[in-house]
């Protein structure tokens, strides 16, 4: 286990001056749909989200002696509306899509040449407002007030897409370059707020579509007081750790010691376990003052965990099932598999919190609004209730504590029902063709299961840490442990039609693509490390998808589809050299670490294809897009020809491994010839090219990792130590960027060129910038792969499963 550190505050211990502060902290990770992230130092100083920075909230509290603190989370801020947006009531706004004369912003302003439209203004159809996909508009939306007197601080609630500014009464209130896909509340100056008048208001809106999709709806609201907020203090955050599985904060809270972890227990060798969509949060107090105290644990659930969007209408229901308290909570729509894309929540399927029924735990559905007063109103308490943010709340009375500490554990689990679109046909999550039955059964297992999964976790963590320090030190094994949930939970494993495994990965925060080639390639060496079998199921499909005849051409397809819906590649272009070497190096690394040829004979024929195609066009590479295009495409890439010569060299390899001993040395003697005219075509003195002839150029040529761990013999050692040698004179402050193009970089492709140093502590100098990158990033996400190395600023991407990548060491 590592200690990871976090922003000191005042009667906080300091910790260890090299104590790693990840960019966020996993909390519940399973797939793409359920994943819930702490994106703070403190557990409680901000709500927990999802992967996309949505809230995706969790409020827990421990009361003790009947002082009551915030462990967990934090109580999210309610509003009154003041001039609804769409989704609290329909509205009108004039606007045009022509250039107004100056005074348009103005009160008063003459705006009867205009059109009107209701709200939202958006390219997306169905969503019930007004149709825009031009270039800019100008809107107003004139409003009177009636009772000013009462009016709080005011705040602007806005959802836009793509640059905007907004006036009120003629003054600008907000103005913003790019777009926020969630409805944000901005407070409005007291300035502006005490020049608005009883009648005769405007908001006007200037506003540009740049790129991608388009959105407008804005309106005005008031915070509302919250008094049980008076009575709650924040616990003091003593420590956090985390391992492959678990994060464990440690609070002090009034002479109650309070640890808190979460487990999410995905052991990559037992599939039902991994796949089995249930977290447990544990929560153990114990005395620090030798005398005994009244504690009670609360846990809040929001209903923002079954939503898209925090307006959508939900339903929710208590009952009891087997020995279990049990909540759930789940869209009245069920739009299933509705929904895709990239910054995307799912609201389909249900959102599940139980607790043991001998616990006797009080629970009960709440609104948002009404939660932290439901806990001293039961009058209050609903067993089943629908509408807007609702909460699952759950209290447990755990007596009197004393020096032996006392637990309390937390299911939480989602059943998405449906979980994929396979051409066409729809797929179950893995439990339901595992063992069939209702999620409750589930829930139940997990229960049952407790003392033998954390046991299990906690060796398995313990394991995980002393091989990757044992391979690259701790900073490596840090960054082993802060990737590997994260990796794993930008999958989802299910049966296919055929009984296949399928794990199908989502393109997080790049394009939403599912199955993406050249993303299950940088991620395989965490999967080849932990279980090849589920390195076959990301492959499985893209076979598939060629082998049918659905894609018909000679390289395999950039993706299989739009995250769940895996009918057929969506991407709008193909990376031909780059999948086919993918596609070749990956079966080989199967094959070598099964030490068995039994997968690459399964998918000979289309493997003998991309074979085939790689021969011709692969050493030279055409202008064509790679995975490493970020800088803009590029013909003759020497990293790219360098995967093209291992693939054909791999295919060989695997051919021998199945008697076809003339393949074999027909294609690593061509293999090696090509490497020999690759060192003439891309020598540069020092180093080698980023492109073929390219003088004053470099790139990191990670691709050299897989001649030493299949045991090709293509290129000479002196290839991989040039280089080398090289990058250690080109890092900068926050890593070694991707090539001569620009300062920024890929930190999984780092892993492994820093993989290629014969010395330690070369690999270690390469590793401690992608370490201190992590640290010390301002943007608090999960572990972005595309950074500044000059300041440590992501660039995009965020909570993909690339970082899969940094276990490549291992494979050595």
């Amino acid at each position: 286990m590592i200690t990871l550190g976090f922003g000191l505050h005042s009667g906080q211990d300091a910790l260890a001056q090299d104590a790693l502060r990840a960019p966020a902290y996993p909390l519940i990770t399973h797939n793409p749909n359920f994943s819930i992230w702490s994106m703070d130092d403190q557990l409680n100083n901000s709500s927990s989200k999802h992967w996309t920075t949505a809230d995706h909230g969790m409020l827990g509290l421990i009361k003790v002696d009947g002082n009551t603190y915030r462990f967990m989370g934090q109580e999210k801020k309610q509003y009154s509306s003041i001039l609804p947006t769409s989704d609290e009531a329909d509205y009108q706004l004039a606007y045009t899509e022509k250039r107004p004369e100056k005074d348009w912003f103005l009160p008063g302003y003459d705006d009867d040449g205009w059109q009107m439209g209701k709200a939202p203004f958006t390219d997306q159809r169905g969503e019930g407002g007004t149709f825009w996909d031009t270039d800019e508009l100008w809107l107003r939306r004139e409003f009177d007030l009636k009772d000013m007197a009462d009016l709080n601080k005011l705040d602007l609630k806005i959802r836009h897409d793509d640059n905007i500014e907004v006036y009120l009464n003629g003054e600008r209130i907000y103005e913003l370059e790019g777009w926020i896909h969630r409805f944000k509340y901005v407070e409005i100056p007291k300035t502006v707020q005490q020049k608005l008048q009883k009648g005769n208001n405007v908001l006007a809106v200037h506003i540009k579509n740049t790129a991608g999709g388009s959105w407008l709806d804005l309106g005005l609201a008031t915070e509302v007081e919250i008094p049980a907020l008076k009575t709650i203090q924040p616990a003091v955050q003593k420590a956090v750790e985390m391992s492959a599985t678990q994060t464990k904060y440690t609070f002090d809270c009034g002479g109650i010691a309070l640890q808190v972890k979460f487990t999410s227990p995905l052991l990559l060798d037992d599939l039902d376990l991994t796949a089995r969509p249930i977290s447990y949060i544990t929560t153990s107090a114990k005395s620090t003052d030798g005398s005994s105290h009244q504690v009670e644990i609360y846990l809040g659930v929001s209903s923002d965990l079954a939503v898209h969007q925090p307006y959508q209408e939900v339903e929710a229901a208590q009952y009891g099932s087997k020995g279990l308290n049990v909540m759930k909570v789940g869209t009245t729509e069920q739009d299933v598999l509705g929904r895709k894309g990239d910054d995307v929540r799912i609201d389909w399927g249900h959102a599940y919190v139980a607790v043991e029924e001998h616990r006797k735990a009080k629970q009960w559905v709440s609104t948002s609004q009404n939660a932290l007063g439901s806990l001293t109103d039961p009058t209050s308490r609903k067993v089943n209730l629908e509408g807007k943010s609702l909460v699952l709340n759950s209290l447990v009375d755990i007596g009197n504590v004393g020096a032996e500490s006392k637990e309390q554990v937390f299911l939480i689990g989602y059943d998405e029902e449906t979980a994929i679109q396979f051409f066409g046909k729809n797929l179950l999550p893995w439990w339901k063709t595992a063992s069939g039955g209702k999620f409750e059964g589930q829930l139940v297992q997990a229960s049952e299961d407790y003392a033998e999964v954390m046991a299990r976790c906690e060796a398995f963590d313990q394991k995980l840490l002393l091989e990757t320090q044992k391979a690259g030190g701790q900073k490596y094994a840090d960054m082993c442990v802060l990737a590997y949930r994260q990796a794993i939970a930008a999958h989802t494993l299910v049966e296919g039609p055929k009984g296949e495994l399928l794990f199908m990965s989502k393109e997080n925060n790049s394009n939403g693509s599912i199955n993406t080639v050249d993303v299950t390639y940088p991620s395989a060496p965490l999967f080849l490390r932990y279980n090849p079998d589920l390195m076959k199921g990301m492959l499985n499909g893209i076979f598939y998808y060629s082998e049918s005849g659905r894609w018909k051409k000679p390289f395999p397809a950039h993706d299989l589809g739009t995250y769940p819906v895996a009918n057929g590649q969506t991407y709008g272009e193909d990376m031909p050299v780059e999948e086919a070497g993918n596609m070749l190096l990956l079966t080989a690394a199967i094959v070598n670490q099964e030490n068995d040829p039994a997968y690459a004979k399964e998918h000979w024929e289309i493997l003998t294809v991309w074979a085939e195609y790689l021969r011709k066009s692969g050493f030279d590479p055409a202008n064509q897009l790679s995975t490493d295009d970020f800088a803009g495409h590029l013909a003759r890439n020497a990293n790219l020809s360098v995967k093209a010569i291992l693939a054909l060299a791999a295919y060989g390899k695997m051919a021998g491994m199945q008697g076809m001993k003339a393949i074999e040395k027909d294609y690593l003697t061509d293999a090696r010839g090509m490497a020999k005219q690759w060192m003439k075509l891309a020598a540069d003195g020092d180093h080698y090219t980023l492109a073929f002839e390219r003088p004053g150029t470099w790139s990191q040529k990670y691709n050299l990792v897989w001649d030493e761990i299949l045991d090709l013999g293509v290129f000479p050692e002196k290839v991989a130590d040039k280089e080398i040698a090289y990058y250690l004179t080109k890092q900068e402050k926050y890593g070694l960027p991707l090539d001569s193009r620009k300062t920024y970089t890929k930190s999984d492709w780092v892993f492994w060129s820093a993989s290629l140093a014969d010395s330690q502590a070369d690999f270690e100098s390469l590793i401690a910038p992608m370490w201190k990158y992590a640290d010390e990033t301002a943007n608090r996400v999960p572990v972005s792969d595309w950074h500044e190395t000059k300041d440590a600023r992501v660039m995009n991407f965020r909570a993909r499963s690339v970082v899969g990548g940094y276990f490549i060491k291992l494979l050595y």
